[in-house]
């Protein structure tokens, strides 16, 4: 799943002529929902977007409120061209999900975002329709997000890290096994100097008057 947030001023859908949704301060979503996306994908946008830190605190420090620390309205557009790739200069949208599965898919992506915040807040386009999106946009500012793809913690360099370290410690592990073992293999050799010894205790004390 792909996300285009942008910091706008103000944001409109127009669909026919007519407007159908608008906001004021807050973001614009532009959401790209690709073939494999499952629930878990879902959640996961759900949470960087309404936690993103695009706004500026009461101070003016930069990048430090997220628009549900400042209450402001988000606007929902979806948006399957963001799953584009290119053929030579022509546009693919294989890896889109099909629009019958995407609606369903887009529906429960905005039930989640009303859930996790004020319903009230959370606006959207027309699924499927030939949309006019006006886009006042803050800044600019301007984040694209993606959701991580099923096995991506390999190519993550966190999450690389932590299957390396996860690794190492298997290999000391492994390494701690044969060395004990060979600690309790020189038991019996022990005897073997503890017998010599004794045995030339036995000359030494001989060789005693």
């Amino acid at each position: 799943m792909k996300a285009v947030v942008q910091r706008v001023t103000r944001a409109s859908v127009t669909v026919g002529g007519e407007q159908i949704s608008a906001i004021g301060r807050g973001i614009c979503v532009l959401l790209g929902i690709s073939l494999e996306d499952t629930q878990k994908e879902l959640e996961h946008m759900v949470r960087k977007i309404l936690n993103l830190r695009v706004f500026e605190d009461e101070s003016g420090k930069h990048w430090s409120k997220s628009v549900m620390d400042k209450q402001y309205e988000v606007l929902c557009v979806s948006q399957f061209t963001l799953q584009c790739v290119l053929k030579g200069s022509k546009p693919d949208f294989h890896l889109a999900m099909p629009s019958e599965q995407a609606e369903g898919f887009y529906n429960s992506f905005l039930e989640q975002l009303r859930k996790a915040y004020r319903p009230e807040l959370i606006k959207d386009g027309k699924f499927g329709a030939y949309m006019q999106v006006h886009i006042q946009n803050d800044g600019p500012v301007t984040i694209e997000l993606e959701s991580p793809a099923p096995g991506a913690a390999a190519s993550d360099p966190k999450q690389l890290s932590k299957l390396e370290k996860q690794q190492q410690r298997k290999e000391k592990t492994r390494a701690k096994g044969p060395s004990e073992s060979s600690k309790e293999r020189p038991a019996p050799r022990k005897e073997d100097r503890s017998a010599s010894s004794g045995a030339e205790g036995d000359v030494s004390s001989e060789r005693e008057p």
